[in-house]
């Protein structure tokens, strides 16, 4: 069971970490490539790109000046302890083991827009770059034949996916990102996860909710060490409830 998640937004820096069991993204020389691309443009044109306020611009702009081919634990963080938002909120990296973020390493994937797949334990260097972000008008990835980062990962996103042993895809990442995977060639089975809470007598998915719900979700399965995937169904994390009424075979629903 291999299980998917989106990244976050917000990266916390001067983590304390043990380098002994990190690894290296597999795609760090295309991360590269893209990251140098980055780096050519101006902090205003990256502040109007990413959407963001001059001092996320300016750290971000020094960040792709300074972006390395080498990642070491001077410029880099794990994945897992590096990522700061809501999914990862609910993911206690604290109480971790050896044992746990061995599981991690081996059953968590995260998708991401510089990277294409991080592992938990991969060392990234601290960028922003959302996997739906227009890059059509900077021709950065013009040279290279592709319209935007969906088609610029989308190859090695799919042979890496197919190439695993693990034949059980659990997407708990966002559409944003799930949307890198092309469907047609990917030869698992993927169960898609909601997260739906009752307001105003409806069933609705809240964002904020489903974000903490699947970082939730990941820790239950990292803290229980599941193989089986159908015990995901026992996840009873922040309240909520598998719902096999409304649940089917590929899309199952948590309820609360």
């Amino acid at each position: 069971m291999i299980i998917l998640l989106s990244p976050a937004k917000s990266i916390k820096l001067n983590v304390e970490f043990d380098i002994t069991n990190c690894t290296k993204p597999n795609f760090g020389n295309k991360a590269f490539q893209l990251a140098t691309s980055l780096s050519k443009l101006p902090k205003e044109q990256l502040q109007k790109l990413f959407n963001i306020s001059p001092a996320l611009a300016d750290a971000n702009y020094k960040r792709y000046q300074n972006f390395s081919k080498n990642f070491c634990k001077t410029n880099s963080i794990p994945a897992i302890l590096g990522f700061d938002g809501d999914v990862y909120k609910n993911i206690n990296t604290s109480s971790f083991k050896d044992i746990d973020l061995e599981f991690a390493q081996k059953n968590i994937l995260i998708l991401s827009g510089l990277y294409g797949i991080l592992r938990p334990l991969d060392l990234m260097q601290p960028y922003r770059l959302e996997m739906g972000t227009d890059l059509s008008k900077n021709n950065i990835l013009a040279k290279n034949n592709y319209s935007n980062l969906y088609n610029f990962w989308q190859e090695e996103i799919g042979d890496y996916l197919n190439n695993i042993k693990d034949n059980i895809i659990i997407n708990l990442a966002s559409n944003e990102y799930f949307k890198a995977l092309n469907l047609e060639k990917i030869n698992k089975k993927i169960i898609n996860i909601d997260f739906k809470d009752y307001k105003n007598n409806e069933l609705k998915i809240i964002g904020i909710n489903s974000k903490r719900a699947r970082g939730a979700m990941a820790n239950f399965a990292i803290i229980n060490k599941i193989s089986d995937y159908t015990d995901l169904k026992n996840f009873s994390g922040l309240n909520y409830k598998f719902s096999n009424e409304l649940s089917s075979a590929n899309n199952w629903i948590f309820t609360r």
